[in-house]
């Protein structure tokens, strides 16, 4: 499904993808908050389409860009007795102590913080973790 939002200038890039972080205080006055904050925050964005129009913006310099985006769906690991198709999860980062491991990036996803709710919506493939944990990966919505 394709949203309507907004995204500073020189991030508006069809291709792009971002992690929408949440509203900010200083916009609570704006009157266009309603479209730039219609996101879920945590969720993985990808940009579609940059439309032509072009609107000033208290926080961006060059102003803001009406964007077309798509939600993706993110992957992230989980302790295999947590990894149930179409439950709803509390996500918890695993905890490791090797940032130089091939499954870091799975295990500490970009935009997804400790006591955010997602439901898992397939179950992939088992990681082997160099220090011994027990886990799978999982797409998420």
């Amino acid at each position: 499904m394709v949203v309507i939002t907004l995204i500073g200038e020189h991030l508006a890039k069809e291709g792009d993808e971002f992690v929408y972080r949440g509203p900010l205080t200083e916009c609570r006055d704006c009157k266009l908050k309603g479209v730039c904050f219609n996101l879920d925050t945590g969720g993985l964005y990808r940009i579609k389409a940059v439309r032509s129009v072009k609107h000033l913006c208290r926080i961006h310099e060059e102003g803001v860009r009406v964007v077309e985006v798509q939600k993706l769906q993110q992957r992230c690991a989980l302790p295999q007795k947590y990894a149930l198709e179409g439950s709803t999860i509390t996500f918890e980062e695993v905890k490791c102590k090797s940032p130089g491991c091939e499954n870091y990036r799975i295990c500490h996803p970009m935009g997804l913080e400790r006591n955010m709710k997602f439901r898992i919506h397939s179950i992939d493939e088992d990681i082997k973790c160099p220090e011994g944990h027990r886990l799978v990966a999982v797409t998420l919505e």
